[in-house]
């Protein structure tokens, strides 16, 4: 856990450090897309061989469906009273 956190600091210093160069931020946009297209793609792989998953996958999919739900939902409130109460022009 610690190396991901060290990972990330280090992350949030060189963005820092290199958000004025437009070049820079544009070129790695692309390389951040194709590495999350890649760790889904590894974590269905993973999913897919895992036979507890695939035996019980009706019980887990509903829990995931409810769980989705929920967390949009819960998603879309927060978002609406942080707009209400940060962002909306006094009136």
């Amino acid at each position: 856990m610690l190396i991901v956190l060290g990972l990330m600091t280090i992350g949030i210093i060189a963005g820092f450090a290199v958000r004025n160069f437009g070049k820079i931020v544009r070129a790695v946009e692309p390389l951040i897309n194709a590495a999350i297209f890649i760790l889904l793609f590894l974590l269905g792989v993973s999913v897919g061989a895992n036979k507890t998953i695939i035996n019980n996958l009706d019980t887990l999919g509903t829990q995931a469906i409810l769980l989705a739900f929920g967390a949009v939902f819960g998603s879309i409130v927060v978002a609406f009273f942080t707009y209400k109460f940060f962002f909306k022009p006094k009136e």
